[in-house]
């Protein structure tokens, strides 16, 4: 925790600095009390605030601008492509939720409280009203850990931005080009809210939950797109997600993972729906959620920075900096497959060729994944089916029988895991080192620095796609789930989101 502290307040300095020049902003962000002002006198008091209004006035004003503009403004090449992967991935984890414990009880929710057929509960034959589509979808999206994440902010943006623009989508009515600008803005503005907050520090320091605090805000700016909301409503907007910005980090108690993903997915994305239906039918709030009595930096984080708000707005797009995973598994065990994978490349081997395998990742990694009873989160179990299957697909994932299955658990016994304090020292980068033994004594060894999926070592559009068809053909059928990818790559030219309902649901 101190190690954490330290972190958040060098993090702190650095932006306070960058963005104003070191008093003037201390002094602009600073919680004024009766006594300081009694202190400082009326004069001084009257000068920082001027200050912080001055700040706070252009964050706001650049902010809400850029939302407003969004929906018709075109994104950049290399950001459409990357919007797009993030959204086939998303709904390929809505539907590949149906079936597991998170995704039926959001069903049953949906069935139970649907209103209006007016949006899409994706893998089941239901519509029903957005509000209880946008909570219903986002569980959906998070009740697996395959759905993607944005590192620097310690958020989950897709399970909850895609559910949320594609429900208001439905309810206004908007074509393909709007949808993708929608989420990439989503993606924008639900990270950078986290970054001026703090973002892992943050969370750690005050056990809020990141992932409910960013949704909530980046569902909000999506489905305000959808809905064509002006600056002024934009801001409105973002006083509604703030004043239903909430979550805690107890979630991490949960074991069943239906509590995380209504906070990571359900609630956020229902959020932002709620406040942007409510302000298109006339709702005003407070014009600016940022600054002035009370608000919302002051409240969660006195020391947070403003400027990461609109830091790089419209240069840097978020979306961009976002993970895919190319294995349906616990983070923790994406960069050992990766590893198995890259050696096998290299020196093809069976299963039966291997005397030993040793797994090294952070000594805070080792404790999530290690020999866990759920398979998908068991390091050692998906270590033994990428040996025998040579791949690792959705349903080896998540078949809790085979992990009693002989052969399986044969494999399993050779595999070490190995708690390393040189990795733990690189968190939250997720690399691992592999070392293999064969039957004839040679020894193989692969580190993975980027696991495949992140940033720093994107997938391909044929590899989101590979993945994304192992997701959903098992629940929509093989030649469904190829149109609907090749659908999501021309989502731009979709005159109707709502067109895209047959290939998301279950016949």
């Amino acid at each position: 925790m101190d190690d954490d502290d330290g972190v958040a307040s060098r993090w702190q300095r650095r932006s306070l600095l960058k963005l104003a020049g070191g008093a003037a902003l201390a002094a602009a962000m600073a919680p004024w009390s009766r006594r300081a002002r009694a202190a400082a006198g009326d004069e001084a008091q009257g000068a920082a605030q001027g200050v912080a209004q001055g700040v706070a006035q252009g964050v706001i004003d650049r902010l809400s601008t850029y939302m407003a503009e969004a929906g018709a403004r075109a994104l950049p090449a290399d950001a459409l492509e990357k919007t797009k992967h993030h959204i086939l991935d998303t709904l390929g984890a809505m539907i590949s939720g149906a079936h597991l414990p998170p995704g039926k009880t959001a069903i049953a929710f949906a069935r139970a409280s649907a209103g209006g057929a007016v949006a899409t509960v994706a893998g089941t034959d239901l519509t029903c009203g957005p509000l209880e589509a946008a909570i219903a979808n986002g569980m959906l999206a998070h009740s697996d850990e395959t759905d993607d994440s944005h590192a620097p902010s310690h958020s989950h943006p897709g399970c909850a931005v895609v559910p949320a623009a594609l429900a208001a989508g439905e309810r206004f009515g908007v074509d393909g080009a709007r949808l993708v600008r929608a989420v990439a803005l989503g993606y924008d503005v639900g990270p950078r809210v986290m970054l001026a907050l703090g973002g892992l520090p943050f969370q750690m320091k005050t056990h809020h939950s990141a992932h409910s605090i960013a949704g909530t805000f980046g569902a909000a700016a999506a489905a305000g797109c959808t809905a064509g909301l002006s600056a002024q409503q934009m801001r409105w907007v973002l006083d509604y997600a703030a004043q239903q910005a909430s979550g805690v980090a107890a979630w991490q108690r949960d074991q069943d993972h239906i509590e995380k993903a209504l906070v990571f997915g359900g609630f956020p994305a229902r959020n932002g729906v709620s406040a942007a239906l409510i302000i298109q039918l006339g709702g005003t709030g407070v014009a600016d959620i940022f600054s002035g009595d009370d608000n919302f930096l002051l409240t969660f984080a006195p020391g947070g920075d403003p400027g990461a708000l609109i830091d790089k707005l419209g240069e840097r797009f978020e979306v961009a900096r976002t993970n895919i995973k190319k294995w349906t598994v616990g983070s923790p065990i994406q960069a050992p497959l990766d590893a198995l994978e890259l050696l096998r490349k290299r020196r093809p081997f069976t299963a039966d060729d291997v005397q030993g395998v040793a797994v090294k990742v952070a000594t805070s990694e080792a404790k999530t994944v290690n020999d866990r009873e759920i398979p998908s989160i068991s390091l050692q179990h998906m270590v033994a089916v990428m040996l025998i299957d040579r791949t690792i697909t959705f349903e080896a994932a998540h078949d809790k029988k085979r992990m009693q299955d002989p052969t399986v658990l044969r494999h399993k016994a050779k595999v070490r895991l190995v708690p390393d304090e040189e990795l733990e020292r690189l968190y939250p980068r997720r690399e691992a080192i592999v070392e293999l033994t064969l039957a004839d004594g040679s020894k193989l060894v692969e580190r993975v620095a980027a696991v495949r999926g992140t940033s720093d070592n994107p997938m391909t559009r044929d590899e989101v796609a590979a993945k994304v068809r192992d997701l959903t053909a098992p629940v929509l059928g093989a030649a469904r789930a190829a149109r609907l990818i090749e659908t999501v790559w021309a989502l731009d030219t979709v005159k109707d989101v709502r067109s895209l309902r047959p290939l998301l649901q279950r016949r």
